[in-house]
């Protein structure tokens, strides 16, 4: 069977506990697996993470840990009866003062008391995912008169979006940074920061998490007009991006939707940055044994723009098939990944490069692309080399060769790149590529009589010191 490039993230939740259900998915799979910090407790995260690294060791795979923090989700508080039905063309208030579980048919609670600054008079308000639409008739101090433009049944603690953005709610709250800390204990591999606005929140988040002592990669989630708009500085401050589109999709309008997805997939490409795109891919596999056509033509077309990773959210955390869901993803992607034009690239062949590894991750792509060549072995420390090589599209596997564990889970997310635990210090160096071959023919990913390119430094064990290309046969 194909070795599947584009990478797959499943969210875990209880659909994954019950027995072997998490084996099966990372068998069928499943590349990284997220936690969700908007839900759960840190003790039934600790479990899932443990559960995953058992797994992965037995099963002799890679597989990375993404923890997603909460960020400032804006939300309507509780009502009396647990939901109301709104009606088009009736009034409705949202309320900074008004007590918590006090919401009625008429007015609501909110948990956000900045949003009578940050809205005008005839703003569109969207609440639960754009379902229900309100739009801003005047505002009296904490106090948020609405018109309902199209109604529906609201429930408890359903979030509040602002039409084309502009909502000022920072993007690491305290509980964020709570989460941050927790992070650093578990030895997550990334850390997706949620709502932020400019390159600035990445660094704070960053900052933070080496202050807990994690070198985990912070994943910048797009969900705002305002990140939309500053691209280029969210994603140079990241290590990867995620289109993230529900929020970002509610924001924007649907319509508006696909091609920015697109824009964001080629900016991080050409940035050099991983992207994760998110949200609904399969979702009605939810219930169904089956996805729609639509949704196989959605991860497709992902898979064809280019993404790392295509990303699965209550699918596997809640859903009721969870393993089928990894297995059709994996079959989608395959799939499109056999079309012609996804081993074509002209990435960055016209640049100039100042670093001497990068130069040497270009040559070896190029080189790979156009002699026959099976496979290619870079020896690293931190998993930067694949990660430049992975942006050149191609058909051939790059195995990623690290004594830095999390360097292996990095790497898990970039496609067509396979991390493998390697302890260069281990072993001479004039033994280390022939131990490195031997080690991947027991894996049966080479045969005897291969052609194999492999990127190392002079000293092995350094970061950024690859300088040295060689092309041998297994």
């Amino acid at each position: 069977m194909a070795q599947r490039r584009t990478k797959i993230i499943a969210t875990l939740g209880p659909a994954c506990d019950k027995p072997q259900v998490l084996e099966s998915m990372i068998v069928q799979g499943v590349n990284l697996v997220r936690i969700n910090l908007s839900h759960g407790s840190h003790d039934e995260h600790k479990k899932r993470i443990a559960a995953t690294r058992e797994i992965a060791d037995r099963l002799q795979k890679t597989v990375g840990i993404l923890l997603d923090l909460q960020g400032p989700k804006i939300r309507v508080s509780k009502f009396k009866e647990g939901a109301v039905d709104l009606v088009a063309g009736q009034s409705f208030y949202l309320d900074a003062t008004l007590p918590v579980t006090e919401g009625t048919l008429y007015e609501v609670g909110i948990d956000y008391p900045e949003l009578p600054r940050d809205v005008a008079p005839q703003d569109i308000l969207l609440l639960d995912d754009g379902r229900i639409i309100l739009e801003v008739v005047g505002i009296n101090h904490a106090r948020i008169q609405c018109l309902v433009i199209i109604g529906g049944v609201l429930s408890n603690n359903k979030g509040i979006n602002r039409q084309g953005g502009g909502l000022t709610a920072k993007a690491l709250t305290a509980k964020d940074k709570e989460d941050i800390l927790f992070a650093a204990t578990v030895n997550a591999d990334y850390v997706a920061v949620s709502f932020p606005r400019s390159g600035s929140d990445l660094q704070e988040a960053r900052h933070l998490l080496q202050e807990a002592g994690s070198n985990a990669g912070i994943i910048a989630k797009i969900e705002r007009v305002e990140a939309v708009q500053g691209m280029d500085d969210i994603i140079i401050n990241s290590d990867a991006v995620m289109v993230a589109r529900g929020d970002l999709g509610v924001e924007l309008g649907y319509a508006e939707l696909p091609g920015v997805q697109k824009t964001i997939i080629h900016r991080a490409r050409a940035l050099n940055k991983a992207v994760i795109t998110a949200t609904q891919m399969m979702e009605s596999m939810i219930s169904n044994l089956m996805p729609t056509r639509a949704e196989v033509s959605d991860v497709a077309n992902a898979v064809l723009d280019g993404t790392d990773a295509v990303m699965l959210s209550a699918e596997t955390a809640t859903g009721l098939y969870p393993v089928e869901v990894v297995t059709a993803m994996a079959d989608i992607c395959i799939a499109a990944e056999r079309q012609r034009l996804m081993q074509i690239s002209k990435h960055r062949v016209n640049s100039r490069f100042t670093r001497i590894d990068e130069a040497i991750a270009m040559a070896a792509m190029y080189m790979a692309n156009h002699i026959d060549t099976k496979a290619i072995i870079a020896f690293t420390e931190s998993g930067l080399t694949p990660l430049w090589m992975s942006r050149i599209r191609s058909g051939i596997p790059i195995y990623g060769l690290s004594r830095n564990l999390q360097a292996c889970g990095r790497m898990s997310l970039y496609r067509g790149v396979y991390g493998f635990a390697f302890d260069v210090l281990q072993y001479k160096n004039e033994d280390i590529m022939v131990i490195a071959i031997e080690t991947l023919l027991q894996k049966n990913l080479l045969q005897k009589g291969d052609r194999v390119i492999v990127t190392r430094g002079d000293i092995l064990g350094n970061s950024g010191g690859a300088n040295a290309l060689k092309m041998v046969v297994v």
